[in-house]
């Protein structure tokens, strides 16, 4: 008997301290849980990759295109300043690689149709070079600063003519801006060549589509 109480006696505490440290463990697996997914929900991912798949049919970036309800932000190609690779010219422009990305990436624009689109570039040499590689052309915003910020919706609206959709070759961080704009504050660092497809909305606000990457451009117009 008196080794049957002395067992009860260490038992029951154990017993004890174990189901708290289950409870204590798992409302911890609980909490942990929750705040991720919490998480997720304030820190939203980048706008979908156009180049998976057959994404740039299913996204309705063509019939959006057809009808000239988009605008398109394009980051300049390679700048020379910050590349090891051979200048174009000027240190503040283009890499000779940016300059033949360039015109690949114009091409596939072209491949879209380029009748119902307009195109501007910020005032920046390395902006202005890579329009002028993609299209052909030297459309300057008039401003000396290039269009970022809160207020860059109204100003890109500003230069959209109904109807007709806008490509803009910009810089990073004003596409970031954007992209914040949009409610994607945490978005991935925008690549030189990639194009942030945002729809216009009847009420004129507006709708990211996805980004299409630079070097996916040949794959993705296959499925067109």
């Amino acid at each position: 008997m008196v080794n049957e109480v002395v067992d009860l006696t260490l038992t029951k505490p154990r017993s004890r301290r174990a189901f708290l440290k289950r409870w204590q463990t798992l409302w911890l697996g609980i909490v942990v849980v929750a705040l991720l997914i919490t998480g997720s929900l304030f820190w939203p991912s980048s706008p979908q990759d156009l180049g998976v798949g057959n994404r740039l049919l299913s996204s309705q970036v063509l019939p959006l295109w057809r009808d000239g309800d988009l605008i398109v932000l394009v980051r300049h190609e390679e700048r020379c300043d910050r590349s090891s690779n051979p200048c174009l010219g000027p240190v503040e422009g283009l890499t000779i690689n940016g300059s033949q990305h360039a015109e690949k990436l114009g091409k596939a624009f072209k491949t879209l149709g380029m009748d119902g689109s307009d195109v501007l570039a910020s005032p920046a040499i390395r902006t202005a070079q890579t329009l002028r590689f993609m299209f052909g052309k030297n459309e300057l915003t008039s401003g000396q600063q290039a269009v970022c910020g809160t207020a860059m919706g109204e100003e890109l609206l500003s230069h959209k003519a109904p109807g007709r959709n806008l490509v803009f070759v910009t810089h990073s961080g004003c596409i970031a801006d954007f992209e914040t704009a949009l409610g994607f504050p945490h978005a991935k660092f925008s690549e030189y060549g990639s194009a942030l497809f945002v729809q216009v909305l009847a009420n004129g606000k507006f709708k990211a589509l996805g980004i299409m990457k630079n070097q996916d451009w040949p794959a993705a117009l296959k499925q067109i």
